[in-house]
């Protein structure tokens, strides 16, 4: 079925939001049409252990060359719920993000920092029986955009879930808590519903924090339902 049709849009945002600017261009001009879900829709895809490599989670090593990425280490995880509650198995979930200085290994990214030979920025994992995942990476800098004046994105990683079928499929952001970017960040306040926006921002997490190593951050995704995390494909 389309998008439109399980979103709650008292919490998800717009397709057009203005101060996204992007979203002017993008934005549909009109009424999406909801297709039938097939039967491949309702049972696919599936993936398997053998799809990943025993480094696809730690993105401060599946990468290196001469040494370990720079920047502050930090293990990230959480639960995949359904909109009953319910762990969802065997989600892969993939991330990208910029480095620690804000730069993300792309063509089209021309900001002045310096890339990071021992860091691409991406990983992905499958969530084990209880709907649980992590990943080991390094925090990633804010960077400048030209959205509006002055302009600067939030320090976040970017999130892509395909749970036990197509119907099942997230596209969203995680952000850090106590960013003084977040306030003025269009994409972020695009989302109407305070309490959803929170859901955006991992929690530090103390008891997954390794002494004298990397901190730890918690952050949960609700694939679908009434609590279901920000779809970033709503802007």
């Amino acid at each position: 079925m389309s998008r439109t049709s399980i979103l709650d849009w008292s919490i998800q945002p717009p397709y057009l939001h203005t101060p996204y600017v992007a979203t002017v261009r993008r934005a549909p001009h009109h009424p999406l049409i909801p297709l039938a879900s097939s039967l491949a829709e309702r049972t696919g895809p599936v993936y398997g252990e053998g799809d990943l490599g025993p480094l696809d989670h730690d993105l401060t090593r599946n990468a290196a060359k001469n040494g370990e990425p720079v920047g502050e280490r930090i293990i990230v995880h959480g639960q995949v719920l359904d909109e009953s509650g319910r762990p969802v198995p065997r989600t892969l979930i993939e991330i990208w993000q910029a480095n620690a200085a804000g730069r993300y290994i792309h063509k089209n990214d021309r900001h002045e920092a310096p890339l990071d030979p021992n860091f691409v920025g991406a990983g992905r994992v499958l969530t084990n029986e209880r709907g649980e995942y992590t990943f080991i990476t390094i925090r990633p800098g804010a960077y400048p955009w030209k959205n509006h004046p002055n302009a600067w994105r939030p320090a976040h990683i970017h999130f892509s879930l395909i749970g036990q079928n197509f119907t099942q499929r997230l596209v969203t952001q995680m952000y850090f808590p106590g960013d003084p970017l977040l306030q003025y960040d269009p994409i972020y306040n695009g989302i109407p519903n305070i309490k959803a926006k929170e859901r955006l921002i991992a929690c530090f997490d103390l008891e997954h924090t390794r002494p004298e190593w990397a901190l730890g951050y918690r952050f949960d995704i609700v694939l679908a339902g009434r609590d279901q995390t920000y779809f970033e494909g709503g802007c």
